[in-house]
């Protein structure tokens, strides 16, 4: 840090000279001190409007390109992570939810779905219980599955465009805490009480987020990707007779 600043002052200060230089070059052709304090005057009354212009509206704009660039690579990394196990751990978490048909039906997502339908959805998810016994459904192939998408787990939480997106950064943290509490085990088919409500919470805790960044997901493929969107709605996870095939 001492080496640049030292480095900005010696340039400041040539530039200073530099232009101290060509003042007295003028002055000596020109004979006019008036006319180049009029101009110096003008250039200086100028420096305020470029500051606004150039470090506040066209910085500005730069930021909003960067920041909508970086939200484009994050889409593409939770786009991969969906299509990589989320959709299937979608399944296995649903599994364990008593009361999966509420949910089920409203969160069929349609190719005529608005805004508004999305924002339905999202208040109707924010109340929702997401409740989770795991004696309901197929932990030990949840368990599996975990297991074998570990490293996966762990790149995508290497990657640095997830410092962007809080929700879903702790939706990867929550789920690799997820996959260590369930690898640990060594017998996950004969739990005590206590340990089984205990993973009860940590999957509950995965199944909430990871529904609202799914359909979050959702909502930006019907705005940008629609082909992508067609898929995603003929292999939606909450839908029983979804099929790839197009009949």
């Amino acid at each position: 840090m001492i080496q640049i600043s030292r480095w900005k002052i010696l340039l400041g200060i040539v530039l200073i000279m530099l232009s101290t230089s060509v003042y007295v070059i003028h002055y000596m052709i020109f004979r006019d001190a008036h006319h180049i304090f009029i101009f110096m005057i003008h250039d200086i009354a100028f420096v305020f409007f470029e500051v606004l212009l150039v470090g506040i509206v066209i910085d500005g704009v730069m930021q909003y390109r960067e920041k909508q660039a970086m939200m484009e690579k994050l889409n593409m990394v939770i786009g991969s992570f969906f299509s990589e196990f989320g959709t299937e751990l979608l399944k296995y978490l649903t599994g364990f939810d008593p009361c999966r048909d509420k949910i089920c039906q409203s969160v069929i997502v349609r190719e005529n779905w608005t805004t508004t339908e999305f924002n339905d959805v999202y208040k109707l998810l924010k109340n929702y219980d997401y409740e989770i016994d795991i004696r309901q459904g197929d932990i030990d192939g949840l368990r599996q599955t975990l297991s074998e998408k570990r490293e996966f787990l762990l790149r995508l939480l290497e990657n640095p465009s997830l410092m962007e997106h809080e929700s879903f950064t702790n939706l990867m943290m929550s789920l690799f805490h997820l996959t260590e509490e369930l690898v640990a085990r060594k017998n996950i088919l004969q739990l005590s009480e206590a340990d089984r409500n205990h993973l009860n919470t940590d999957i509950k805790r995965v199944y909430r987020m990871l529904v609202n960044e799914w359909l979050a997901y959702m909502n930006y493929l019907r705005n940008n990707y629609p082909y992508l969107f067609s898929f995603a709605m003929r292999t939606n996870p909450f839908d029983p007779t979804a099929s790839v095939e197009i009949t």
